[in-house]
């Protein structure tokens, strides 16, 4: 048995079921989930329909490397969205299986295992780096996010000795559970500490396309190395996925892009994998990868319900408005856990303890006295859970906590 399994933490979630297995949502009120990012916008129709009509390509294997077609329709949509040249689909672009699968797996690609080796990622963080980099043999280092920055980091606060070990470094823009987005100064630092000490980047961009001015779309890991004249994406590979921009979680489909060194590699990782995509489902990516019509629709659901909770829930708590993404962090007025369970009893609404999603590092946990909530659900939903918290904010329980 490959003992680096002990290394690894329970997930935020089997965490938030132990948290709640002895408390009972009060009756009479409709149980309402805030807790985990899965959206549940309604599947684009045009993306059911193409599926259907390729229901033929169950019937052969597909290729490692992902249908040309799809890697030429990802490549053109990465140029279009990043204002520069598309990419090359052959050497530049690799379909994946969502993001989530890709960064786990690329970990095992990049991470040569020893005492020495370490992966740097943020802190909060989704939890995929943190094993990936624990079963790929290294240590890692959390990076935490500053309130005092706007939840964004200071790299000059890694140390030396941190930089010359690491050999991947992720980071996630628009960021998982901040929203905080990246800009042209943080790649410009994160390029430099790159070619200083060797390292790759891993860039999970997959909230790309959830924001709020449609004038205003985040900056990407890949336009902001070709702004800054990286063309070939040195050490950087972008992870990205329908799940969150097309609402497809259950497709699993998404991409990798950038430096086509690394991604020589990755493909031959994958050849042993077993992780090719569906004929089927490259088919239906490829329709949602070239409609924006759908995506555009599925940002304004999330404006509203920004719009409409925003207002209610920062009555009663430290809540920032995002940059991006659809979660909330919110700070509670006291232990994160605790304010959970006692939410949960008394309005029958979950969220995430936000020192779920971080660990303590250099002497916090930086998501400690904070929650993670989740815009996911229908507006109706999502606004009447936020009354139901600004409620319990004002009532007795919240200003008494056991």
């Amino acid at each position: 048995m490959n003992s680096r399994l002990d290394s690894l933490h329970p997930y935020p979630f089997e965490k938030l079921r132990r948290l709640l297995a002895d408390t009972q949502a009060p009756e009479g009120l409709t149980p309402i989930d805030l807790s985990i990012g899965e959206p549940k916008h309604p599947t684009p129709p045009l993306v059911i329909d193409t599926m259907k009509a390729a229901l033929d390509g169950l019937a052969s294997y597909p290729p490692t490397k992902g249908s040309p077609e799809l890697r030429r329709v990802m490549a053109e949509w990465i140029g279009r969205r990043y204002h520069m040249p598309a990419p090359d689909p052959d050497m530049q672009v690799l379909p994946v299986q969502g993001s989530r699968e890709a960064l786990f797996a690329f970990a095992q690609v990049v991470v040569d295992a020893g005492p020495e080796a370490v992966v740097i990622c943020p802190n909060p963080f989704y939890q995929i780096y943190e094993g990936a980099g624990l079963l790929a043999g290294a240590q890692i280092w959390y990076l935490n996010s500053d309130a005092q920055r706007d939840h964004g980091y200071d790299w000059d606060a890694i140390p030396e000795n941190v930089l010359q070990k690491c050999q991947l470094l992720y980071v996630c823009s628009p960021g998982n559970p901040t929203g905080k987005v990246l800009d042209m100064e943080d790649w410009r630092k994160l390029f430099e500490l790159s070619d200083r000490h060797d390292f790759v980047i891993a860039a999970d961009e997959c909230y790309s396309e959830i924001y709020f001015d449609e004038a205003a779309p985040p900056l990407g890991a890949l336009e902001a190395a070709w702004q800054l004249g990286r063309q070939d994406f040195r050490r950087l590979i972008s992870f990205s996925s329908l799940s969150k921009r097309s609402s497809l979680p259950g497709l699993r489909s998404g991409y990798v892009a950038g430096d086509a060194s690394l991604l020589e590699r990755f493909l031959l990782y994958r050849t042993y994998h077993g992780s090719a995509m569906s004929l089927v489902t490259a088919k239906a990516s490829v329709a949602a990868w070239s409609d924006e019509a759908h995506v555009v629709e599925n940002r304004q659901m999330y404006r509203r319900k920004l719009d409409a909770v925003l207002p209610l829930l920062a009555s009663a708590l430290d809540v920032p408005k995002p940059q991006a993404a659809f979660f909330l962090w919110a700070g509670t007025p006291y232990d994160d856990t605790a304010f959970v369970r006692d939410l949960y009893a008394a309005t029958g609404v979950t969220t995430l303890p936000g020192s779920f999603l971080a660990r303590e590092a250099h002497g916090i946990n930086p998501g400690r006295q904070r929650i993670r909530i989740a815009l996911v659900a229908p507006q109706a939903q999502c606004e009447e859970a936020a009354r139901r918290i600004v409620e319990f904010c004002s009532s007795s329980s919240f200003r008494n906590p056991k």
